[in-house]
């Protein structure tokens, strides 16, 4: 059975316009499919991310991976974390089951899990995009705690955020 539903908009241009930095990993090659170690049911790994050019004023940074193409009104969140300190531009391949820097946690996926959730797209569903985002932050922390939902942060980014770098994979089963 095929899920053909019409593609969804890259959500990140509807946001506020902030100004753009770079991102890199050794695990995501923008556009490309994504490598198993970043499925779910495979690896389920987080990817290696470095960034640099990040706005002046940056105080913190959030990360997240967001797939907009999940069949639900609302995308869905497989990873966001948040509060980490400006003096870190790179994270490690596996660094969503390590410990954090302090002050940085990781908010619940939209599977429930603190941290981060490969990608699992439906069988037979369309090529998913995830987008694996660095977010500058103009305060040292997002004002939310580990219970807020990935809306909130959102809402709380919208306003907050200096500068956004991106980098997408995708994945169809």
């Amino acid at each position: 059975m095929s899920l053909e539903r019409p593609v969804t908009p890259d959500p990140y241009p509807l946001l506020p316009a902030v100004p753009a930095f770079t991102v890199t990993s050794a695990d995501i090659t923008d556009g490309a499919p994504l490598d198993d170690a970043q499925v779910a049911e495979f690896g389920n790994t987080s990817p290696q991310l470095a960034w640099s050019g990040a706005p002046e004023g940056t105080q913190s940074y959030v990360v997240t991976c967001y797939d907009p193409d999940a069949p639900t009104p609302s995308g869905f969140w497989h990873w966001m974390l948040v509060d980490l300190p400006a003096s870190v531009t790179s994270l490690e391949r596996g660094a969503a089951a390590a410990a954090l820097p302090e002050g940085a946690f990781h908010l619940r996926n939209d599977a429930g899990q603190p941290g981060f959730m490969g990608a699992a797209p439906p069988a037979g569903d369309q090529v998913h995009r995830y987008f694996f985002v660095v977010h500058a932050v103009g305060a040292p922390t997002l004002g939310i705690d580990a219970d807020a939902s990935p809306a909130v942060a959102s809402f709380q980014l919208a306003f907050q955020t200096l500068g956004r770098a991106i980098i997408h994979g995708t994945y169809a089963h």
